[in-house]
């Protein structure tokens, strides 16, 4: 990599580095920075700390070829991506101390002309407070700057594909900001490139996330009806996405991810008054993981009753949707932590076939905990799961319409 590289990534995570590795394959020198040691060490030897496919090969070949660097200070550059965590304080409020910690970093560094992108997942007007903050420490660069903002729409799993693909959205505080960030970005992304304002960018975030949120809160909603109304809720929804109308999602146990169990937050946080139903769609899809956990405990104790012994239960995954190992912001975690808080003395079966240590749960062979589970709870759809055979005197509690 030449002394001064093209681009500084602030932020090594589960899209920082993705993207550096996207960046840095195109040839232009990418000084990554993150502050765990660690995972600085890890790229820089060429490895990964997260598990995401083909990114192990990205990164490989771009530190080998020189494109890539991290470290944990930042360095001049001509433009700056901001990709820290948005994480949340108090009562679900959205906590942007980790971009304006990201952004003091690089005060010292910025020079007229350069590019700010924010990334990261961002409440309204966090772009604007941004650009307050510059020009307040650095007066001289008053309208030097291009500023901007371009959210992430990408799947886990298929992170390098989509990131290439996806059409994006790119804000920027002016007109000026806006195209000079659509021209930055047309050089990795063969999707198509939508221009608008830093607001309406930030926003647009968010309602792609309230949105899929709400549906699924819908599809949650009908479960708990129908569990009460004794309707088989997977047959109801088969039928009525027989109308040419109608398209309802599956239910679940329940809404995780780092995207669309938290976004809608950033909003009802911003907007209480005006947010109701994003609001009762949260609630409602937190309320299906506890919903959930009640079921199994009410099984278990019915299972007790009939057979005079405490029963054997198998919970079937921990990650926050189907055929990954990411456990952020799970339902299924959630369900599992809640069942052994009220646990005494009884086994249970913790399965998750796609990692193969937790650091709290003990886990255990799918098949294995099958043919020794007494109950039967499928919190997770994952493929290994679809081709169980599982004995008709097994007491089973499927979550994800698997068995249906």
């Amino acid at each position: 990599m030449k002394e001064s590289p093209e681009v500084v990534m602030i932020g090594l995570g589960y899209i920082g580095l993705p993207t550096a590795a996207l960046i840095a394959s195109n040839k232009v020198s990418v000084h990554g920075v993150d502050i765990n040691p660690q995972v600085v060490d890890t790229i820089n030897r060429g490895e990964i700390h997260i598990v995401e496919p083909e990114l192990d090969v990205a990164v490989a070949n771009a530190v080998k070829e020189g494109y890539l660097k991290a470290a944990t200070q930042a360095v001049v550059a001509n433009t700056y991506l901001i990709v820290v965590p948005t994480p949340f304080k108090g009562k679900n409020e959205p906590d942007i101390s980790f971009v304006e910690a990201a952004t003091r970093g690089i005060l010292p560094l910025l020079k007229a002309g350069d590019l700010y992108i924010i990334e990261s997942t961002s409440p309204i007007g966090t772009t604007e407070k941004m650009m307050g903050l510059i020009y307040r420490e650095r007066p001289e660069l008053k309208d030097q700057l291009h500023i901007a903002y371009c959210p992430e729409r990408v799947l886990p799993g298929n992170v390098m594909h989509e990131l290439v693909h996806n059409d994006r959205v790119i804000g920027g505080v002016n007109k000026a900001s806006t195209q000079k960030a659509l021209s930055f970005y047309a050089k990795h992304v063969q999707g198509q490139l939508h221009p608008t304002n830093a607001r309406t960018a930030e926003m647009c975030k968010l309602v792609e996330n309230s949105s899929r949120d709400v549906q699924i809160a819908f599809a949650n909603e009908l479960s708990l009806i129908c569990d009460k109304a004794d309707i088989n809720v997977w047959e109801l929804i088969n039928l009525a996405n027989k109308h040419p109308r109608v398209n309802i999602l599956q239910p679940g146990c329940g809404v995780g991810g780092h995207c669309i169990a938290v976004d809608p937050y950033f909003i009802v946080s911003d907007y209480p008054m005006e947010s109701k139903i994003i609001g009762a769609a949260r609630e409602i899809n937190n309320y299906k993981s506890f919903w959930c956990a009640e079921k199994i405990q009410n099984a278990k104790l019915q299972f007790e009753l009939k057979h005079g012994r405490k029963p054997k239960t198998a919970l079937l995954g921990l990650a926050f949707k189907p055929n990954i190992d990411d456990l952020r912001e799970s339902p299924a975690k959630y369900i599992v932590q809640k069942v052994l808080q009220n646990a005494n003395n009884e086994e249970h079966l913790i399965v998750e076939p796609n990692i193969t240590e937790h650091h709290v749960f003990k886990l255990t062979d799918y098949q294995t905990a099958i043919e020794k589970a007494d109950i039967i709870a499928i919190l997770v759809g994952h493929e290994e799961f679809k081709e169980l055979r599982i004995n008709e005197h097994k007491i089973v509690l499927d979550f994800c319409g698997i068995t249906k």
